[in-house]
């Protein structure tokens, strides 16, 4: 993966189509997703269970591009390396997944994958003071996690702007989990988020039979954001 600051948006397969993950990744890609973001729950750092180290295999032979891994599991440490061995090239963990957060950190990259830290609304942005340089991108949480098609948190829009102070010069994604939509999308990238995880907005009206309505969704939140940036 090259950094670069355009904008990425990366359906979420939450919202997918369940029984056909394969042609659902293949689809959106196809549609312009630039990352596919893969939402990780286990019943117990959130209220809602989803998939694991296997489903994450068997979907990474029909990604062509960037598998986003989001981990809300906690204790998180004991997964990384299976996560990473199933294929994730971005490996985020939230940070009260577990004691030691730099830990983490250094376990993900000691994969080879780079590393994502997750804030929920109530997290506040100085918990990544002294992570700075081991990380590759910031997840902001813009609803509590645990189940898609959430209203976005309009509190969060100052946290990103203090992330993006801090982050100054580093190569270092901000990324927005959460209620995105060609409405809400222009307000984060304003703050300084590049990377963007839909799940309702990109997969509503549309399937597999009917991916133009992917491409159109990812179109249109892809559209209002850009005309944001600053």
């Amino acid at each position: 993966m090259l950094f670069d600051r355009s904008i990425k948006i990366a359906p979420s397969i939450l919202s997918a189509d369940f029984a056909n993950f394969g042609a659902e990744c293949r689809a959106i890609e196809a549609q312009g997703a630039d990352w596919v973001h893969v939402d990780v729950m286990d019943g117990h750092f959130v209220p809602n269970i989803t998939f694991g180290p296997a489903t994450c295999a068997a979907i990474r032979k029909h990604i062509k591009g960037v598998m986003d891994v989001h981990l809300m599991i906690s204790p998180v440490d004991l997964y990384i390396e299976a996560f990473c061995n199933a294929g994730a090239d971005i490996l985020t963990v939230h940070a009260e997944a577990g004691p030691h957060l730099d830990r983490s950190l250094q376990l993900i990259r000691g994969c080879g994958k780079k590393a994502g830290v997750s804030l929920n609304p109530s997290t506040p942005a100085n918990v990544l003071e002294f992570v700075l340089d081991r990380i590759d991108l910031v997840l902001v949480m813009t609803v509590n996690p645990g189940f898609g098609g959430q209203s976005f948190i309009a509190s969060q829009v100052e946290k990103v702007r203090q992330i993006r102070a801090m982050i100054g010069d580093r190569p270092i994604h901000i990324e927005i989990d959460g209620g995105i939509t060609p409405e809400t999308a222009p307000l984060v990238v304003a703050a300084g988020a590049d990377a963007l995880v839909a799940g309702s907005a990109v997969f509503k009206g549309g399937s597999v039979d009917a991916p133009e309505v992917y491409g159109k969704n990812i179109a249109a939140i892809r559209a209002a954001a850009e005309a944001a940036r600053v």
